[in-house]
């Protein structure tokens, strides 16, 4: 099979879906006087494990996240939920494509399968993201914490499929490659949602 074949499938499913975000919510605290949305991600990001790619997944967002820890986290989930999904329609074509050994499709759904357990954690924490308020805060905080660690141990059991000689190649290359994104990119909401309870408990 053609290396070009599999990378064309790859440069499709990583165009990320924008979508507009309404949801207005009370930041867990105030920003430093005058810092700008830009300036306000720099810094949360600095927080997180993989700082660069943190910023630039979600600099695009600004006008959506403003200076509120809340939505940054909120967007950080979003943009998580929607590389795993991305990753996943990825694979799934690549597991239907000619030329697959019976153990490389085996990865492939082995991996889809954590990946769809990790979309459903991700996306009960987003809805939970939205009631995130009142005298429940810290109850509705440790769900989502509980979820999005369960995500992102999926996420890692996914990686690690693809750790050994299961694969080869420019497939397995471009494969590891796109889970470990997913993995990195829920690792830095994760780290954005405990800087948001951290910030809640010192309110």
């Amino acid at each position: 099979m053609e290396g070009g074949y599999f990378l064309t499938y790859f440069l499709i499913s990583i165009a990320l879906i924008t979508s507009s975000n309404n949801w207005k919510s009370v930041s867990a605290a105030r920003p430093s006087a005058g810092e700008t949305n830009t300036e306000f991600i720099r810094s949360s990001c600095k927080s997180t494990t993989y700082p660069n790619l943190c910023f630039s997944s979600l600099s695009s967002r600004s006008n959506a996240i403003g200076v509120s820890p809340q939505l940054l986290a909120h967007e950080s989930l979003t943009v998580s939920l929607e590389t795993a999904q991305s990753t996943s329609a990825m694979m799934l074509k690549l597991a239907h494509s000619q030329g697959m050994t019976p153990r490389e499709i085996g990865a492939m759904h082995d991996c889809v399968e954590e990946l769809s357990d990790a979309v459903s954690g991700i996306k009960k924490s987003l809805g939970e993201m939205k009631e995130l308020r009142g005298k429940d805060f810290d109850l509705k905080m440790n769900d989502i914490q509980t979820w999005v660690s369960a995500a992102l141990t999926d996420e890692d059991t996914c990686t690690e499929g693809f750790a050994g000689k299961v694969m080869n190649g420019k497939v397995k290359t471009v494969v590891r490659r796109k889970i470990l994104e997913v993995a990195h990119m829920t690792s830095n909401a994760l780290a954005l949602i405990n800087r948001l309870a951290s910030l809640h408990g010192k309110k």
